[in-house]
């Protein structure tokens, strides 16, 4: 939650996974004040969700993108279930505002659980949690 635990965080990963890479284009998308986004898009950097990459329009200064890594890519799982959350429970009468759908046959794309040995889980009451193997003893 220390990285992904802040509402502007959310919002500036969700404009770079749809393609706003630039600070003015995401800014003027959303309405972050500029040194809110400006420490978010610091901190997705610093660790290492984003990754910085030089441009220059012509006859201006060199200025960044940003663009997901490996670890950055990894959370598209977690926005779609928080889209998915929000569409069943606070959409409007006539339907989400956003949904996901499958580049190659169009259908719409659902987050889903299932155990390592390929069991789908239907009800989250069929999980439990257990110490894993970096716990330590309180």
């Amino acid at each position: 939650m220390e990285v992904l635990g802040e509402k502007w965080t959310v919002v500036v990963l969700r404009e770079v996974f749809n393609g706003v890479r630039r600070f003015d284009d995401m800014r003027v998308r959303t309405g972050v004040p500029r040194q809110v986004l400006a420490n978010r898009l610091g901190m997705l950097v610093e660790q290492g969700v984003l990754r910085r990459v030089p441009y220059r329009e012509p006859g201006a200064r060199e200025r960044h993108e940003y663009r997901l890594t490996q670890k950055g890519l990894d959370v598209y799982p977690v926005l779609i279930t928080l889209l998915e959350w929000g569409n069943r429970y606070l959409a409007e009468p006539t339907g989400p505002p956003l949904e996901f759908a499958h580049r190659e046959c169009g259908a719409e794309v659902h987050a889903e659980i299932h155990c390592a040995a390929g069991h789908k889980i239907g009800d989250v009451r069929e999980v439990v949690s257990r110490p894993g193997p970096g716990a330590s003893r309180r």
